[in-house]
């Protein structure tokens, strides 16, 4: 009997990779097929995705399926949130697809402000407020004009469906990103549409994962050799990463760790008390309507600013061991502090903030790398302590997933300054929670629980005690 293939698409903000899913004695295999590079890029003032670029690296990896003869039946794409496309009445692109870095909400956040206040918008949406969010450049568009000749709306996967089917939906885990779904409905808040004067039309029926889109076009089954049927994972690349917490049941404590850190707990019901809000939780969308009640870390995006500043001199591994050499060295930084955002220079800007409150400025790369580590641990520590106390669970674990799972020392750290034990793994978690959803559509496995199963039965699992 033929294997079945199923294709994770994981697009994220510097790196894309197709992953094959399939399922061998009993147990959950992933191949790495094809890996592309992406990033934001600076036309003018604006910065933008390359989305044809983006696109093309696409079918190159779909191509490449055909190429070693492993066909997947049905593919599911996944990215970050927030950004979107703008589509004409001729299923046109309107203008660029901008990145959430770029600085254009800066001025409109007030504007919008004026209109439905912070505290307002929170207790509707339980969206915490976050300088690049959907609500914030649509109203951009809007004021530039953009919105008049759109006639469809899509969020950065809906869109890349849209070009591999030629169908349009909305997914609700990425919409929920937006700041403009309800939080109570898990539906549009066309309240909140309407009073921003957003184009009310433009909000359509959402689609749950593991709803089919379609089929591959004509054109690009010709082009890749194959057809296969594209499914909606959790296409918000972090609701699909929470899917493959391994953790039996209950609400587990986890971090998706990556570019970001998103820490918080999976829940059926969404929480947007004021206590909430002012410790700045969010409320996401998850598998099955859940809800990721978590908080935005600024994450290992520090570290990879570094590194690219260091021309990539240094590995990851390499930091690690640079770090451990150091002694007696224990400044830290807030890590969500816009200065670390998108600096000019993330070393200055680490050097800068221990200068600015009186702490020992790090000079060696040990010290650099350690600074934000030991800080990313802080953080931890201290949203886990604001989720226990908001919503009255105790947690004595961690589980840690995605690609920072793999980094030792941070681990440790985390470990020790939370007091908490730390789960790390499955390291591909946002890959492996893309291929479960599309297992749950096609009835391969019955059930998400039964999916965590498969992952603990299949993948290396680590506990780090505190």
């Amino acid at each position: 009997m033929a294997k079945k293939y199923f294709l994770a698409i994981d697009i994220g903000a510097s790196s894309g990779r197709h992953i094959l899913g399939s399922i061998e004695n009993g147990k959950l295999v992933l191949e790495e097929i094809y890996r592309f590079k992406n990033g934001a890029e600076k036309r003018g003032d604006k910065l933008v995705w390359n989305d044809a670029s983006l696109f093309s690296s696409i079918v190159a990896g779909l191509k490449k399926c055909g190429e070693i003869g492993k066909i997947p039946e049905y593919v599911g794409i996944d990215t970050w949130g927030v950004d979107y496309a703008l589509l004409d009445k001729d299923d046109k692109l309107i203008g660029e697809v901008y990145s959430y870095r770029d600085e254009r909400t800066l001025k409109a956040i007030p504007e919008v402000e004026s209109i439905v206040g912070e505290k307002e918008a929170y207790a509707e949406t339980g969206i915490c407020k976050q300088v690049f969010n959907t609500i914030y450049q649509l109203y951009c568009d809007k004021k530039s004009g953009k919105l008049d000749k759109a006639e469809a709306f899509l969020m950065m996967p809906d869109y890349l469906h849209f070009l591999l089917t030629g169908v349009k939906k909305n997914e609700y885990t990425n919409a929920s990103t937006t700041g403009l779904l309800s939080a109570k409905t898990r539906n549009w808040d066309y309240s909140l549409i309407k009073k921003l004067g957003l184009k009310e039309s433009l909000f359509k029926e959402l689609s749950l994962p593991g709803t089919e889109v379609g089929s591959l076009k004509k054109e690009i089954a010709e082009e890749v050799g194959f057809n296969a049927k594209v499914v909606l994972p959790a296409t918000h690349d972090t609701a699909s990463a929470v899917m493959a917490v391994p953790a039996a049941e209950g609400m587990p404590l986890y971090i998706s760790s990556g570019t970001w850190s998103l820490m918080g707990i999976e829940s059926p019901d969404e929480n947007t008390s004021e206590k909430a809000r002012l410790a700045g939780f969010t409320n996401e969308g998850g598998y099955g309507k859940s809800v990721r009640f978590l908080k935005n870390i600024m994450g290992l995006w520090m570290i990879q600013c570094i590194k690219k500043e260091y021309d990539d001199k240094y590995s990851f591994t390499d930091f690690v061991d640079e770090a451990r050499k150091v002694k007696d060295f224990n400044s830290t930084v807030e890590v969500n502090d816009l200065s670390f955002f998108a600096p000019a220079s993330m070393i200055n800007a680490v050097k800068a903030y221990c200068e600015k409150t009186g702490q020992k400025v790090p000079q060696t790369v040990g010290e650099i790398v350690l600074c934000v580590y030991t800080s990313l641990a802080e953080s931890y520590k201290a949203a886990a302590d604001e989720i226990e106390e908001l919503t009255g669970k105790k947690f004595g674990k961690i589980n840690v997933v995605g690609g920072g799972c793999q980094n030792v020392l941070l681990n440790e750290l985390t470990a020790k300054i939370t007091g908490r034990t730390v789960v790390a793994g499955p390291i591909e978690a946002t890959a492996t929670g893309n291929v479960l959803a599309q297992m749950l559509a096609s009835g391969d496995i019955a059930s998400l629980s039964d999916g965590k199963k498969l992952i603990r039965d299949s993948f290396e699992i680590k506990e780090i005690k505190a």
